[in-house]
């Protein structure tokens, strides 16, 4: 089992990275939460792997932080959490605001990420409100600092923050409102500070 990866950052998007270790290239599915982590293209990083095995394909997913990894592993032993909603779910709340949603039972934060309907949230609370208080959580984890290119075209930027949310789940209209109205907010023109901004919007 592959339990982590060190080497260059050759290719990366909302969804997944590509990194190179010693001229092998592994394809690693990521949380929104460590996209916005990642540095630019040609850096070197290190990400926490999980290794999710299938019969017909192996998998990677990559965590920046211990806490993400460990609740990705406790949500995909809730029953009917799969690993791609668990990614899902990471990118739609960070660990320090999902666990204590877990906790007290708050399903209508819960039910606001895409793909969590309440039964699914009623089982995340059932099964995980005793097993998720050891997770060691770093605040600083909520709200880390934004890398990434610069657009020089808002409709790039747009069409590719509006994608990067309709691969989570969300409707195209309901994100094209939330990018718009992010793009015009004064900050940062790159996609990880838009979908920060357009994130913030569709949780509230």
């Amino acid at each position: 089992m592959i339990a982590n990866l060190t080497g260059k950052l050759t290719h990366k998007q909302p969804s997944s990275v590509v990194i190179d270790v010693g001229g092998v290239g592994y394809e690693v599915t990521i949380p929104l939460s460590t996209f916005y982590e990642l540095g630019e293209v040609g850096s070197s990083t290190a990400l926490r792997i999980h290794t999710h095995v299938r019969e017909d394909a192996l998998q990677l997913f990559g965590f920046k932080t211990a806490a993400e990894k460990e609740m990705f592993s406790k949500l995909t032993s809730v029953s009917g959490v799969g690993p791609k909603l668990a990614i899902t779910i990471l990118s739609g709340v960070s660990v320090a605001d999902l666990a204590p949603a877990i906790m007290t039972n708050n399903l209508e934060k819960l039910t606001a990420i895409p793909g969590v309907g309440k039964k699914t949230a009623e089982r995340l609370v059932i099964e995980l409100r005793d097993k998720i208080a050891s997770i060691q959580i770093d605040r600083g984890d909520a709200s880390p600092t934004a890398f990434g290119q610069s657009y020089s075209a808002s409709s790039d930027l747009k069409d590719d923050t509006v994608a990067a949310l309709t691969n989570l789940g969300y409707p195209k209209a309901i994100a094209e409102r939330a990018v718009g109205a992010a793009i015009a907010e004064p900050g940062e023109a790159n996609i990880e500070a838009v979908l920060r901004r357009a994130l913030k919007r569709l949780s509230r």
